[in-house]
C-alpha cells in the first residue's frame, strides 16, 4: 500500500460518499491506526464509525501529518478553502485523489506543486458497495500507487482507468448522474401504474422492486441488455406491444443521449 501508521492515509470530509468509502474500507479490514479523517462537523453516524474503529478525526490537519494519499471528498465550491489547510500534509511523494466533480487536475497542481493525482468519478451506489469509480492517473502516479488506488475503490464496487483527464466529464454524464436516472424510470413507472388504475403504494412497490431486480438481474447474468430485452419479450407478447410505444421511431436512445450531453455540457461549465 501507498500508506501506513506514519505516513497515513487523510480523508478530506466525511459525508455521504466519503463516509460511504470509508465504511466500505473497513468492512474490507484496512489498518484504521493507517487512516485520519478530517472534516469540521462529523455526522453522528460518522462519528461513531469512527469511534468504532479507533479512527483519529481532525478538525484541521495538524503540522506534524505528512500523508501517503489524501481524498479530498469535499464540495468543488470548498475548494479554494480546504485545499490550503492541506498543504502542509503534502509532500511530493503524496498522491492526491479527488471525487469532486468540476475540479481539474490543474487545480490540485496550482495548490500542491508537481505531485501525483487521481481524479476519481464515482457514483452513488458506492453506498451500497456497489457502485463503479471512473479514474484518470496523472503521468506521476506509480504502479504501486494506482494498485492502492485500485484497492481502496474496489471496496465499494467496481474500478475503470481513463487514459485522458476530459473524459471524466463524459463519465459524469453516465454513471455519475447515471442513477438519478434509473430513480426517475422507477418514479415514471410508479406513475404510470397509478394512471392505470394500481394503488399509490402497490405501483410505487412494484416500480422499485422491478427497476431494483432488474438492475441485479443484468449484474449477475453478465448478458449484454440488448440480450436480456429480447430474453424477455416474447413476439406479439404484452412486452412487445409496450416496447413498441417505447421504442416508436427513434424512441428512448435520442432523450438519453441528449439527457447526457447535457449533463457533459453543466460538468464543463462546473470545470471553467
Amino acid at each position: 500500500m501507498s500508506f501506513s501508521k506514519e505516513r497515513p492515509f487523510l480523508l478530506v470530509g466525511a459525508g455521504k460518499m466519503g463516509g460511504a468509502m470509508l465504511s466500505g474500507w473497513m468492512a474490507e479490514g484496512i489498518d484504521p491506526s493507517a487512516i485520519v479523517v478530517c472534516d469540521p462537523g462529523l455526522s453522528d453516524e460518522m462519528d461513531a464509525l469512527l469511534t468504532r474503529h479507533g479512527i483519529r478525526h481532525v478538525a484541521a490537519v495538524p503540522d506534524d501529518l505528512h500523508a501517503g494519499i489524501v481524498l479530498v471528498a469535499v464540495k468543488p465550491q470548498m475548494m479554494d478553502t480546504v485545499l490550503p489547510g492541506i498543504r502542509p500534509a503534502v509532500a511530493s511523494d503524496t498522491l492526491i485523489m479527488s471525487v469532486a466533480a468540476g475540479t481539474p487536475v490543474s487545480k490540485f497542481l496550482s495548490v500542491f506543486g508537481d505531485v501525483p493525482v487521481c481524479r476519481c468519478m464515482p457514483n452513488t451506489p458506492a453506498m451500497v458497495k456497489r457502485g463503479i469509480t471512473a479514474v484518470y492517473p496523472t503521468g506521476l502516479v506509480s504502479e504501486r500507487q494506482k494498485d492502492a488506488v485500485a484497492q481502496l475503490l474496489s471496496a465499494v464496487g467496481k474500478v475503470v482507468w481513463l487514459d485522458a483527464e476530459d473524459q471524466i466529464d463524459l463519465v459524469t454524464g453516465v454513471s455519475g448522474s447515471g442513477p438519478a436516472y434509473v430513480f426517475y424510470l422507477a418514479e415514471a413507472l410508479s406513475k404510470a401504474g397509478q394512471d392505470a388504475g394500481l394503488p399509490e403504494d402497490i405501483a410505487h412497490e412494484l416500480a422499485i422492486a422491478t427497476v431494483s431486480g432488474a438492475g441485479e438481474l443484468l449484474h449477475q447474468s453478465g448478458e449484454h441488455p440488448s440480450v436480456l430485452r429480447q430474453n424477455v419479450t416474447s413476439p406479439n407478447g404484452t412486452t412487445a406491444a409496450a416496447l413498441d410505444v417505447l421504442m416508436h421511431e427513434e424512441g428512448l436512445q435520442p432523450v438519453l443521449s441528449e439527457a447526457v450531453a447535457a449533463a457533459v455540457k453543466r460538468a464543463r461549465e462546473l470545470a471553467g
